[in-house]
């Protein structure tokens, strides 16, 4: 570790059981990144953080994207894992990678390879989590290191990959995308790269002054503040996805939305806006605790939903309106990121305006989302 450098999260993806059904065995995966800082010494983090058993990772692999399942040619590198080219990831369990040399842009486009050698079943609690963007499974094989790697299938999840970190300047900070398929931007255009952390990413590389900041878009669709659904709330999750991420100063935090939905219909979780608030209160001191600001995001209409038929009611809209002016006036937070006010129709407040709909009344367009990231005043960051 260079004494005037650390770890700095480039590009993150909140572990969570995956949907898909899939089963592995002897199989090479290619996913294909887009990083927010660049430098040129990098490492890979790889999560069985839902395993029911060890996961072997035969071989590993980073290198830059060339166009579909194909790297640029010689930029090729070999992970370690403290030297070794295989390592046994023990159920719930993270693995970090040695360093290697490679130089990357910001908001490069990597391939990272792994190669797991054994049979892995449906039932084994495979991690992953939507992409929105296309990666690969190889047919049977350890093809990490092949210049194209050949294809078997494609996949819109990330599987085990849940990390890449770069060796930054000492004044490199971190931002930590928190939040559920708002900031991870489902329904997006595939490929498109039009999640709201990566107009963020994009507006950070672009300004000629301020701090350097990597990205990192922890989403996770279906996520709550205060109870499980799809992988752990974010109350329970706020340490490994937050407060562990290498070089984070700074947290966005859009949680809300799923807590009044409670598409479960368990009358037990049916939240409040004192729940939802005494929650965020938990996760500001937290963060506060470990020196990392915390700002609050408002949550956005949700009046017209079709999504899921029946999830807004005017009592759930209160307890919304009552969360966003917390965020917006209490003296707990660091800061404020209106995204109810960027997207809302102003003559219907309780909906956001066509423009930035998708269509099901709850998830953004990608101008909506884009917008979203255009909303955040990168003054907070100074």
């Amino acid at each position: 570790m260079d004494k005037n450098g650390h770890w700095v999260g480039t590009w993150a993806a909140s572990p969570a059981p995956s949907l898909a059904g899939v089963a592995f065995d002897n199989q090479t995966l290619r996913m294909n990144p887009r990083i927010s800082i660049g430098g040129d010494n990098l490492r890979v983090r790889l999560s069985n953080a839902h395993g029911s058993g060890n996961l072997v990772i035969g071989a590993a692999c980073v290198g830059i994207r060339d166009k579909g399942s194909a790297i640029v040619p010689g930029s090729a590198r070999k992970l370690t894992f403290g030297g070794s080219p295989s390592i046994t990831v023990a159920a719930g369990a993270l693995a970090v990678s040695d360093s290697v040399h490679l130089e990357v842009e910001a908001l490069a486009d990597l391939a990272v390879s792994v190669h797991l050698p054994g049979a892995i079943p449906i039932d084994f609690g495979i991690t992953g989590r939507y992409a929105r963007q296309t990666n690969y499974i190889s047919p049977p094989g350890d093809f990490t290191g092949e210049t194209t790697m050949p294809v078997g299938t494609i996949t819109d999840e990330w599987y085990f990959v849940s990390g890449i970190d770069l060796l930054a300047s000492k004044q490199t900070g971190g931002v930590v995308a928190f939040g559920d398929s708002l900031t991870d931007a489902n329904i997006s255009t595939h490929d498109a790269y039009d999640r709201w952390p990566d107009q963020l990413a994009r507006r950070l590389t672009a300004r000629r002054d301020g701090r350097p900041l990597g990205v990192m878009n922890q989403g996770l669709g279906g996520n709550r503040i205060l109870h499980d659904l799809r992988g752990d709330s974010g109350l329970r999750r706020f340490d490994r996805d937050v407060l562990a991420q290498p070089g984070v100063t700074h947290v966005i935090v859009m949680l809300g939305t799923n807590d009044l939905r409670n598409r479960i219909a368990k009358p037990e979780q049916e939240a409040t806006a004192e729940q939802m608030i005494a929650g965020l209160h938990q996760m500001a001191l937290r963060a506060q605790a470990a020196g990392i600001k915390l700002f609050g995001a408002t949550l956005t209409p949700f009046g017209n939903e079709t999504f899921l038929p029946g999830a807004w009611n005017p009592v759930r809209e209160g307890h919304r309106v009552t969360v966003n002016n917390w965020i917006r006036e209490n003296d707990v937070l660091d800061g404020v990121v209106d995204f109810d006010q960027a997207l809302r129709d102003p003559a219907r407040p309780t909906q956001m305006l066509p423009i930035y709909d998708c269509g099901d009344g709850l998830h953004p367009s990608d101008l909506g989302y884009c917008k979203m990231g255009d909303a955040i005043d990168l003054a907070l960051f100074d």
